[in-house]
């Protein structure tokens, strides 16, 4: 018999043969009915895969009169469900396609964060106008309720298969991407059968009826460029019609404050094809909010005992393979520059993906003695990624981006204060911002994963350093996620919810006892007692990239800065031609006040350039007429709570002034349920 036990303690007995569904129907009917899927000894499996089979595997051997599973049944309520039911979702979406058009070649289906595509290769264009049709179809396959069913083939049966079946590139990537595969799993429901490891739901009726197709897009077979152009169709589901429509909702509140969009209405930065994809060109209004944001920052970093360095945006290929940057990230790097020119034959040099390798090199430009530490160096350094061109996206997602980025070098007794120091400055950034709905995510190793360097013991130790810190601080919801961690060493991410409730990644914070190692940059300090030994080093960014971060606060304020922030402070209207000459003054107080102002001095009425103001999000107007001249005020108008009457000129600069003192920030809407994580710039 097989012993399965059950999240509350519970120890049943069946037969080897039974599954998770025979487990829930002896449990009762309302289960059985409800469950979707199972995790058994902490592995997603199907509802109706034998628990014996499956123990046995676990096992590495046959399975035997003692075996025993731990077995926790997924119903709709469980988070890990909408993910299989979304992917079940997706096979469902690549049948409706294959019976509405002829020829259609399936590439990948994969999830998402927030729903799933699939990938096809067909002569018709696809296009927004199609998805009626296709949803018609796939609510005919839903309700026709057929059963996932699970095939394994062996490896001549499924090349065998995918060729009878004109699928080239399931083929493909049999031959290919899965060489070591012998024995391979399909999926079937009704007439469609496609190469899957799954898992899947029990049938298509339990997906129900709440999904839509998105979006339609361009992709490449494998990502490669130079292969094939599929036609990749983007699509959500829901469990429930209601989580439906507040995403779909959502999605329209992301359009209206798409900072692609904004950037362009409000002039903040612009891409040129002819400078190149993914670069950024910084536009005047867009060039204040960045640097605002840096020298906040950097009276930050004086505060703190920061050095300002400056490093070159290119170095030798080698520094970045002794970093392990190079090859390992070869793939989202620009190609190496070879040097012809005499004297320097042979020499590589990489557009620098990374500052640290450069700060390393500054604290190995001298001897340094404990007494030097913590060296602490700084720099807002331009980097550089080739980003695959399906995936450049504004700001967000760019080739060339500057980092406000530093390195701490220190000894490991104060490992505690620095590491818990770059966490209190990423919380007073986001604070100052409004950003203050976020979550500490511990990215630690993954030990099946062969992305990391450095011994098991210097891992452990430095996980353990990291999570003692955190753990003292009372982080909001701190919670350790395997394999989320740096190749070097493991971090603390700040994952900010915006104002319509999307995850963003943004802040980081590394704890590095590997690149100081001798096996990488064989870094060193001299002790009390006269002895070399190695610093522990210290990697942050609390905004992670400018162009990223700033990004994402077009679309967390729509626009709208607040007034420390905004690139037009303030306004100034003249009622008529005749306060022009008062007008001027005022502005030029304002701005010995340190404000950016602009003055309105046109011939149009009033109520025209207040509305213009309000169109371009100035956070206050200063409407200016003749008695205003006479009295030395002016009439203040917010953009928030409207006309704040007649005030004089002191009290208005002193009432501003205190406003950006402060870093007010007002009107941020509270935030709607969460999206998933959109991943930063760091390595």
């Amino acid at each position: 018999m097989l012993t399965v036990k059950l999240p509350d303690g519970t120890e049943k007995q069946f037969e080897p043969t039974a599954t998770a569904y025979d487990v829930a129907a002896d449990i009762g009917p309302g289960l059985a009915k409800s469950a979707v899927a199972a995790v058994v000894d902490g592995e997603q499996q199907d509802l109706k895969a034998p628990l014996g089979g499956i123990a046995a595997n676990c096992a590495g051997e046959a399975a035997s009169d003692e075996a025993s599973v731990e077995l926790r049944l997924l119903t709709k309520r469980d988070p890990e469900a909408l993910a299989i039911m979304r992917h079940s979702c997706a096979h469902v979406m690549a049948q409706a396609v294959m019976r509405l058009f002829d020829g259609v070649s399936l590439a990948f289906g994969p999830v998402t964060g927030n729903g799933f595509y699939y990938d096809f290769n067909l002569d018709h264009a696809l296009s927004e106008e199609d998805f009626a049709a296709i949803e018609a179809e796939m609510k005919k396959i839903v309700k026709a309720d057929e059963p996932f069913e699970r095939l394994s083939l062996s490896r001549d049966e499924a090349i065998a298969t995918c060729k009878e079946m004109n699928q080239g590139f399931k083929v493909e990537h049999i031959e290919t991407g899965l060489a070591e595969e012998q024995t391979l799993s399909f999926y079937r429901q009704g007439e469609f059968l496609d190469l899957c490891r799954g898992k899947h739901i029990p049938s298509t009726g339990h997906i129900g009826k709440a999904f839509k197709l998105l979006s339609v897009a361009g992709a490449y077979w494998k990502g490669d460029n130079s292969r094939e152009q599929l036609q990749r169709v983007y699509a959500t589901a829901f469990f429930d019609k209601k989580e439906l429509k507040a995403h779909l909702t959502q999605l329209e509140e992301a359009k209206k404050r798409d900072h692609r969009v904004l950037g362009k209405q409000l002039e903040l930065f612009t891409i040129s094809q002819t400078v190149g994809s993914g670069l950024i060109l910084w536009l005047p209004k867009g060039a204040a909010i960045r640097q605002t944001l840096e020298d906040y920052l950097k009276d930050e970093l004086r505060q703190r005992d920061y050095d300002a360095v400056y490093t070159p945006n290119i170095g030798k290929v080698e520094l970045y393979q002794i970093s392990g940057h190079y090859p390992y990230y070869k793939e989202s790097q620009f190609a190496p520059i070879e040097m012809h020119q005499q004297g320097e034959e042979g020499d590589k040099y990489l557009l620098k993906p990374m500052n640290c390798p450069h700060h390393i090199m500054i604290y190995k430009s001298k001897p340094r003695s404990y007494r030097d530490l913590p060296v602490r160096l700084a720099e807002f350094g331009t980097v550089y990624r080739y980003e695959q061109s399906g995936e450049l996206s504004g700001m967000t997602r760019v080739r060339g981006f500057t980092q406000d980025d530093a390195h701490i070098f220190c000894t490991d007794e104060q490992v505690a204060e620095e590491f818990r120091g770059c966490l209190e400055m990423t919380q007073k950034v986001l604070n100052s911002l409004g950003m203050t709905n976020y979550r500490v995510r511990l990215g630690f190793r993954d030990p099946d994963s062969k992305k990391y360097v450095g011994s098991e013991e210097v891992w452990d130790r430095a996980e353990a350093a990291l999570k003692e810190v955190c753990e003292s601080m009372d982080l909001p919801d701190m919670a350790i996620e395997p394999g989320e961690a740096a190749f070097y060493g493991p971090k603390a991410d700040f994952v900010v919810t915006d104002c319509i409730g999307r995850e963003w990644q943004l802040g980081t914070v590394q704890l590095d006892y590997n690149l100081p190692s001798t096996e990488r940059f064989g870094l060193e300090y001299t002790g009390a007692d006269n002895q070399p030994h190695q610093p522990v080093m210290i990697h942050r960014a609390p905004l992670g990239s400018m162009e990223r971060f700033i990004g994402v606060l077009i679309e967390h304020f729509a626009g709208a800065f607040p007034l420390w922030l905004a690139p037009e402070q303030l306004r100034v209207l003249t009622v008529s031609e005749k306060s022009e000459e008062y007008g001027k003054q005022v502005q030029q107080q304002m701005k010995e006040a340190g404000f950016r102002v602009t003055g309105d001095y046109r011939g149009q009425k009033l109520g025209a350039k207040i509305r213009e103001g309000q169109i371009d999000l100035i956070p206050y107007m200063l409407v200016v007429g003749e008695k205003d001249a006479e009295n030395g005020t002016v009439t203040v108008r917010d953009r928030i709570e409207g006309d704040l009457g007649a005030m004089p000129v002191a009290e208005a600069i002193a009432k501003l002034q205190a406003e950006v003192a402060d870093k007010t920030v007002r009107q941020v809407a509270e935030a709607a349920p969460a999206a998933p994580v959109e991943q930063g710039d760091g390595y």
